[in-house]
């Protein structure tokens, strides 16, 4: 009697994603090509107003960073989009364990190929989703090659789980940024190949988040992201740009902890210009 409970169970929870996926499948991709017009703060999100240094590094209480920015490909998760052969559906997804807060999706099938998150990227989102960095946000700054790899991406995003019935889209645009998409991902003009040209100016823009406010991770196998970044994104006012970390390895738990530390690292060194 309780496997068949058990059963029924789950065929309910597939129903339930397959209906929340089929409403959020559209949402997720329809913007795959950026807009060709000039960005601005206001298109964006219009309550947003530029930090200040101060107000910063003056709290005590926020060791991280106001923006952490996560690569997708090979660094959130485990594939890289333009290999994928399909765009995964409802229909396509995979359910495990939610680092034991319960069952979810875990992973999402394109073809033969599972696209799972890394064990740092789902931890990362599951401590901000229990509220451990209530002033930080979440974006992501991808340089998907192809506008079909986009869409791949932006599907995934809205099937893959954070906690049961949380996805990574829920959290990062809907919870976070109010349904407001500042995402940049994919490289069709205005993007590029160049994130430090084109994806960080916009996300600043996007947010109003300075650069030496910024945690950004990349695993860096197709270039250096996080050191043309680093030095390319800087505030004048303490020449320095984003923390970063690269994950050649994709971001995982260990990761996910040496990131923090590192931008501690740059908090302290803040709060000494601020000084």
């Amino acid at each position: 009697m309780n496997k068949l409970v058990l059963a029924h169970s789950e065929t309910m929870r597939v129903l339930v994603l397959t209906l929340t996926a089929s409403l959020l499948l559209p949402q997720a991709t329809r913007s795959f090509t950026p807009s060709l017009a000039p960005l601005t703060t206001n298109s964006f999100h219009k309550s947003i107003k530029p930090h200040r240094l101060s107000a910063m590094v003056n709290d005590e209480h926020q060791p991280y960073p106001s923006l952490l920015v996560y690569d997708m490909d090979a660094c959130l998760w485990d594939k890289e989009m333009f290999e994928m052969p399909a765009i995964p559906t409802s229909a396509n997804v995979v359910l495990g364990d939610l680092n034991g807060r319960g069952t979810g999706v875990t992973g999402v099938m394109s073809g033969r190929n599972k696209i799972s998150l890394h064990a740092g990227s789902l931890l990362s989102l599951q401590e901000y989703a229990d509220g451990l960095y209530p002033k930080m946000k979440l974006a992501f700054a991808s340089s998907a090659d192809t506008p079909f790899a986009e869409k791949v991406g932006r599907a995934s995003l809205a099937l893959l789980e954070v906690l049961p019935g949380l996805t990574v889209w829920d959290l990062v645009v809907e919870q976070c940024w109010d349904g407001v998409d500042v995402n940049q991902i994919g490289r069709q003009p205005p993007l590029s190949s160049n994130k430090a040209r084109s994806h960080f100016p916009r996300l600043k823009e996007a947010t109003a988040i300075r650069y030496d406010e910024m945690l950004f991770f990349d695993d860096c196998l197709w270039g250096d992201h996080c050191g043309i970044v680093s030095r390319e994104c800087r505030e004048e006012d303490t020449d320095l740009g984003p923390a970063v970390l690269r994950t050649p390895n994709g971001l995982g738990v260990k990761e996910w902890k040496k990131g923090l530390e590192e931008y501690e690292k740059q908090a302290k060194k803040l709060q000494s210009k601020v000084n």
